[in-house]
């Protein structure tokens, strides 16, 4: 069964290695967790959001999707998706559609849990020295 959150929490912690200082968000964790829900969003190497898929691969997206329904469902009812949307998308089966949402809809937690991972690790450490 894939886990969305493990994969999620891999891809945040590669972009946060590759992308950000943390020196410079020692004090500011919240303006980093903002920073990093408004940086990936859009970024194809956690939500793919961008360009509408993160695996450029519509059968592995129907795999993962499929894997997770529960989570799709909890996604289209957080982001007030109309029904009729939901059923045209399945009949097409724009299953990176329904990937991207799933990732969306969880980025802003998993930002959360990585952020609370690396305080705990002291990798990352908002209080003054």
């Amino acid at each position: 069964m894939y886990d969305y959150r493990e994969a999620m929490t891999e891809d945040i912690k590669q972009w946060i290695t590759d992308e950000v200082d943390l020196a410079d968000w020692t004090e500011d964790r919240g303006g980093l967790e903002q920073q990093l829900n408004d940086d990936l969003w859009t970024a194809d190497s956690v939500t793919g959001n961008s360009s509408g898929s993160y695996t450029f691969n519509r059968v592995q997206a129907s795999l993962y999707v499929l894997d997770n329904m529960d989570l799709l469902q909890k996604a289209i009812d957080e982001f007030a998706i109309n029904p009729t949307t939901v059923g045209d998308k399945f009949i097409s089966e724009e299953w990176e559609w329904f990937d991207v949402t799933i990732r969306c809809y969880l980025l802003g937690s998993v930002i959360s849990d990585v952020l609370d991972e690396m305080e705990e690790n002291g990798d990352f450490d908002e209080s003054e020295e």
